[in-house]
C-alpha cells in the first residue's frame, strides 16, 4: 500500500536542528549501499507507472515556477526524471556516497549533501519539493521536524509532493542488497501523516491511497 499525499504550504514554520548518533548510522549504511542500490534501483521507474504518473503530473505543475528539490535523491533517479520532463530541480541527500554518486550519473543535475531534518536552504526558497520515500526512517518526532522544515523552505503555494509506503510495521535490516547496513523501515498511516503535514502549515491539494504491485 502507497501514501500519496500532495500539498501546498500556507505558513512558514521554524524548526530548531538537532543532532542524533541515529544520522550517523543512516549516512554510513547509505555509503555502503550507494553503488548496490544505484546498480539494482536506478531504472526503478521503468517499471512503476503511479510513480511516474504522479511525477508527470508534479512536473506538469512546476515547470517554468523556480527551484525544486529531490529530497533524498539517493542515486538522483527521480531528480534525472523531473529535469528531462523540463523542470529545474536539483538533489539533497545526506549520504556523500548516494550523492557522489548521483553527480557521476546525472552530471546535468546540481547534488549536494544535507539533512531533510536541518535543510540548508532559507525560507521560501523553494517553488517545489518532492520526497520520494524520504520518511521511511523517522520516528514521530522526527516526521513533525522534517515537515516544518519543508513548509518553511517552500515559498507560499509552493507544492509538495510526498510519497511513502502505507502501514503500521516497523522493519529492521542488518543486510540490504548484501550489504551490511543498520537500518528501520517505518510504515506510515496516511492519517498520521497528513495529521503532521496540516500542523506545520501546509493545506490539502491531493491524498489517496493505492494498492499496487510493483
Amino acid at each position: 500500500m502507497h501514501g500519496i499525499l500532495r500539498f501546498e504550504r500556507s505558513i512558514l514554520v521554524r524548526v530548531a536542528p538537532t543532532n542524533d548518533p541515529k544520522t550517523g548510522r543512516l549516512r554510513d549504511s547509505y555509503d555502503r549501499l550507494a553503488r548496490p542500490y544505484a546498480d539494482n534501483l536506478f531504472d526503478e521507474l521503468s517499471h512503476k507507472p503511479l510513480d511516474r504518473a504522479l511525477l508527470d503530473a508534479f512536473a506538469e505543475e512546476m515547470r517554468g515556477q523556480g527551484p525544486v528539490v529531490d529530497v533524498g535523491c539517493g542515486p538522483g533517479q527521480v531528480a534525472r526524471y523531473l529535469h528531462e520532463r523540463g523542470v529545474s530541480v536539483s538533489g539533497l541527500d545526506l549520504s556523500p556516497g548516494m550523492v557522489a554518486l548521483a553527480a557521476r550519473l546525472t552530471p546535468e543535475v546540481s547534488f549536494r549533501e544535507g539533512s531533510i531534518l536541518a535543510l540548508p536552504d532559507p525560507d521560501g526558497a523553494w517553488a517545489g519539493c518532492v520526497a520520494f520515500y524520504a520518511i521511511v526512517h523517522f520516528d514521530t518526532a522526527e516526521l513533525r521536524q522534517a515537515m516544518r522544515e519543508l513548509a518553511r523552505v517552500l515559498r507560499p503555494a509552493g507544492l509538495l509532493l510526498l510519497a511513502f509506503h502505507e502501514g503500521v510495521e516497523r522493519i529492521h535490516r542488518d543486510e540490504l542488497l548484501g550489504v551490511a547496513v543498520d537500518l528501520d523501515f517505518v510504515f506510515w498511516e496516511t492519517a498520521s501523516v497528513e495529521r503532521e503535514l496540516l500542523e506545520a502549515g501546509f493545506v490539502r491539494a491531493e491524498a489517496s491511497r493505492k494498492l499496487v504491485e510493483e
